[in-house]
């Protein structure tokens, strides 16, 4: 390719749940569910890791490009005409590969990192209606500056008196707050009508207190397994399942590490396919990092996490995503 290339560039995304969201940890456990959500270690709160959100991303590119070998859809297998991983191509360059049978090239890194998406919005119910709760640490990591509320009180950015219920809890009301964006258009969501129909509901708590709401308001679902061979459910197969309710808000990094700055399948179109169909329309791949957006938007159709078949998981992109360019050199 010609021009100038990224080598250095984060992203910041915002995802609003259109599901309930469900990303298990893949056992049982003793406590309130069965099957629980994967959780920040410190907080206790829940959160979508950067793996899931990178293995959904990569299939989901890679049926965009046709070639879903290359995100590792079936083994290599000469009767089924399934070469793997071609090592060569855009999501190969963007994802990585272990080994690469059609070129025999060594296993190497992708350009993109993927990091943990973490709650920045999560709603909960209250005698003021539908309410979205966050703490002030989480708004600076998104790029508002907002005061910091005592543990008895929380701060709305509305105008309430009086003590404010957020779900079984009930708090003393602190004065109203605004919350000032470092810039004058953050993340491009003013355009974005659920941005606006959040924006005068949020109310800033306490850290201490943060987790328990989150916690005592997670969506629960409760399940039965179902005997393939009856179609009935199984005696004594009752099971419950928590999920990051619908409407909930996360934030998550992403980060262009194109340090080999090498051909990005500079023999293809950046608007075509591998088989040389056009992309969706207005889609083209100029860098990694285009790949990777195509990757994520398609969560917002497809979901990720467990539970898919039973409407969970999608994930839709909340505005415009932040950029920040590190270093810019010249593309060979």
């Amino acid at each position: 390719m010609s021009g100038k290339l990224p080598k250095f560039l984060r992203r910041t995304y915002l995802f609003f749940c259109t599901d309930p969201v469900h990303v298990g940890t893949g056992g049982y456990r003793l406590g309130r569910v069965d099957n629980s959500m994967v959780r920040e270690p410190g907080t206790n709160v829940p959160k979508v890791p950067g793996t899931s959100l990178h293995g959904a991303a990569r299939a989901y590119s890679a049926s965009i490009y046709e070639k879903p070998e290359c995100a590792g859809q079936g083994q290599p297998d000469q009767k089924t005409n399934n070469p793997g991983h071609c090592g060569t191509c855009k999501i190969c360059y963007t994802f990585g590969f272990t080994t690469s049978t059609q070129n025999s090239q060594p296993a190497r890194s992708g350009a993109v990192n993927v990091f943990d998406a973490l709650v920045l919005l999560f709603p909960v119910h209250s005698m003021h209606g539908p309410l979205w709760i966050t703490t002030r640490s989480r708004l600076e990591a998104a790029g508002f500056d907002v005061p910091e509320p005592s543990p008895e009180t929380i701060l709305p950015v509305f105008q309430h008196e009086g003590k404010l219920n957020l779900g079984w809890l009930m708090f003393d009301t602190g004065r109203k707050i605004t919350m000032v964006p470092r810039k004058l258009d953050l993340f491009n969501v003013n355009c974005d009508q659920r941005w606006k129909e959040i924006a005068d509901k949020i109310v800033v708590v306490h850290e201490s207190i943060f987790s328990h709401l989150v916690n005592s308001n997670m969506e629960v679902r409760t399940s039965v397994s179902i005997d393939p061979f009856r179609g009935a459910a199984v005696d004594k197969a009752l099971f419950t399942y928590e999920a990051l309710p619908r409407t909930t808000v996360l934030i998550a990094d992403v980060v262009l590490d194109n340090y080999p700055n090498e051909s990005f399948d500079g023999n293809k179109q950046a608007d075509h396919t591998h088989n040389n169909n056009l992309l969706p329309e207005g889609t083209k791949w100029d860098s990694p990092i285009d790949v990777l957006h195509s990757g994520l938007g398609m969560i917002g159709l497809l979901g990720v996490g467990g539970m898919g078949t039973r409407g969970f998981g999608r994930m839709s992109i909340l505005g415009k995503p932040e950029e920040v360019i590190y270093k810019v050199e010249a593309a060979s």
